[in-house]
């Protein structure tokens, strides 16, 4: 991984048109970090994902059953997830953020997301690998891996936008962003981001119980 972190400058120079437009091309998502508790519309989410989609989010097309013991297998604590949220509480997309060996140099983590097929084409994918890039680096993170097939053009455009530096090999492609060191700037950002979306949560949470209460209304 020693070619991974050459002419950082350059690269740094590189990624500021990417990033301004995708500033001025997303309005804000709110994106909320998941819990134990989330576990069962985590598994919702995966399990709604047809053959292709499993494929492309896997490497392989995942059955009910590995689906079932990835999600189970999920540890909150040491990596961490981050969800898109509908109105009515269903999780629309999902990003995994899991972290290499805390003795691994450089520090890295892996970066793996799934939308759900009515919900592409809103920007969640690529906001969903900004935040992940942004807890990460505020966690001392110097590098995020995506490791994705060669045929998943859009995983792969997420991280050629970010600035990655791609390699492939035959089916498999692995792509690295460097990230920004961690500062004052970058750990507000995230403090407001996490704040603001656990609100927003709490609104929609609050407004799902009050539908359920009216009516001719059942439990979704």
């Amino acid at each position: 991984m020693g070619s991974l972190f050459r002419n950082h400058n350059e690269e740094r120079q590189a990624e500021a048109p990417h990033a301004a437009k995708r500033a001025l091309r997303f309005k804000w998502i709110p994106i909320r970090k998941l819990a134990p508790q989330h576990r069962p519309r985590i598994l919702a989410h995966l399990l709604a994902l047809d053959e292709r989609d499993r494929y492309l989010r896997f490497g392989y097309a995942a059955s009910d059953a590995q689906i079932e013991r990835y999600a189970a297998q999920l540890d909150f604590e040491r990596d961490e997830v981050f969800g898109v949220f509908n109105r009515r509480l269903a999780l629309v997309a999902i990003a995994h953020l899991a972290y290499f060996d805390p003795a691994s140099s450089p520090a890295c983590a892996e970066f793996g997301v799934s939308v759900a097929k009515g919900s592409r084409g809103r920007g969640y994918g690529e906001r969903l690998f900004d935040h992940a890039a942004l807890h990460a680096r505020n966690r001392r993170i110097d590098a995020l891996l995506v490791h994705a097939l060669s045929e998943n053009a859009a995983m792969l455009r997420i991280a050629r936008n970010a600035g990655a530096r791609i390699v492939r090999d035959g089916p498999q492609s692995d792509a690295w962003v460097k990230l920004a060191p961690e500062n004052l700037a970058s750990r507000v950002e995230e403090l407001v981001e996490d704040r603001v979306a656990d609100l927003d949560y709490r609104l929609k949470l609050q407004a799902h119980r009050a539908e359920a209460l009216l009516p001719g209304r059942g439990k979704a």
